[in-house]
């Protein structure tokens, strides 16, 4: 049902249940993956610089995950996107366009409809831009 398969992770809680869930569907279909991180950097003074602190450890566990993938025979690739300005959400949509990919999977926070409104959510926002099939994976309990 599915060839190619982007996964949305920002090293965050609520985007770890998204890779199992898309590991899952890539085996039975024999689906590519590719594993997709949105480095949000901000211009500051002295230059640009991650949103996150922990980027190189981000990018080191995306590599990681996908060694372990093609381990167990998943055509796995990882990319990262920085962004300076815009939207996580639009990023995705580009790169999941450029790869063909039938569907995106991502995970969720689980905040109520008001916080998720109130704090911004790229999961509700991709539902929005996406022009394929989005499958977003609860939080772990």
């Amino acid at each position: 049902m599915f060839n190619a398969i982007v996964v949305g992770l920002d090293g965050s809680e609520g985007s770890r249940p998204a890779l199992p869930l898309a590991a899952e569907l890539a085996e039975k279909d024999g689906a590519r993956l590719v594993l997709l991180h949105v480095d949000e950097r901000i211009p500051a003074k002295g230059g640009v610089h991650p949103v996150r602190a922990d980027e190189d450890q981000i990018r080191a566990d995306l590599q990681e995950q996908a060694r372990q993938l093609s381990e167990r025979g998943i055509d796995a690739s990882v990319e990262v996107v920085e962004l300076i300005l815009g939207g996580p959400a639009q990023a995705i949509e580009r790169v999941a366009e450029r790869e063909g990919a039938d569907l995106i999977v991502v995970g969720r926070r689980g905040h109520a409809p008001v916080a998720g409104l109130l704090l911004g959510s790229v999961t509700q926002r991709l539902l929005h831009v996406a022009r394929r099939a989005v499958l977003a994976a609860p939080p772990a309990d």
